[in-house]
């Protein structure tokens, strides 16, 4: 199982709609090339988070606690504050909280990084990264409790998922982020940004019209 098989189940043409809506965003391309930028970036700082014991027990404890994968049943409500998601334990639905555990120091460049990647200018990349980090927690908190994974399991599944995209003619971008997280954010990685392009990043969460 690819954990961003479930991630672009849920993000559909009318969920990027709202997206770029709620960024206050123009062009829903540069929305889907960023939000699959922001889920490659989340799902390899997790991956590298977890190769240790102490942060694959941390996360999956933080899953266990906050992120049963309700957040799914509602994602409209999610991104807008309505519905369902006022009810939500508020750290699921704590978007920074989340990223500051997931990327630390990290948040800035990864957001630059996927900025230049995508065209969507830095702040409104930070809005949507925001937005969608409670949506992977519950993906992955979800996945956890269907297929039973203990902390060993998950740091599989996340490791796994980034080994595959990697490899993926479609994904050219994960590659990148992993070169970005073993550089620790300080590495210089404009070449690359500019070789891979927008074009290519749209295209995991991209749709054709």
């Amino acid at each position: 199982m690819d954990i961003m098989d479930l991630l672009q189940g849920q993000l559909s043409d009318g969920v990027l709609d709202q997206l770029t809506k709620q960024i206050g965003a123009n062009d829903k391309q540069q929305t889907a090339a960023a939000t699959a930028g922001i889920m490659n970036t989340l799902v390899g700082a997790l991956a590298k988070n977890a190769s240790n014991p102490e942060g694959a027990q941390s996360l999956s404890n933080a899953l266990d606690r906050d992120h049963d994968g309700s957040v799914l049943t509602d994602l409209m409500g999610m991104f807008t504050g309505g519905g369902q998601a006022q009810q939500q334990n508020s750290r699921a639905m704590n978007g920074s909280g989340i990223l500051n555990h997931i990327l630390g120091d990290r948040q800035g460049g990864a957001i630059d990084m996927i900025s230049k990647l995508s065209g969507l200018d830095s702040g409104k990349t930070g809005n949507l990264m925001t937005m969608l980090a409670p949506l992977l927690m519950g993906a992955l908190g979800k996945t956890k409790r269907q297929q039973g994974l203990d902390v060993g399991g998950l740091a599989g599944l996340l490791s796994g998922t980034v080994t595959q995209q990697r490899q993926s003619q479609q994904n050219p971008t994960m590659g990148l982020v992993t070169k970005f997280l073993d550089a620790d954010g300080d590495g210089s990685i404009a070449d690359d940004v500019a070789n891979i392009g927008m074009k290519l990043l749209g295209g995991l969460f991209g749709r054709k019209k």
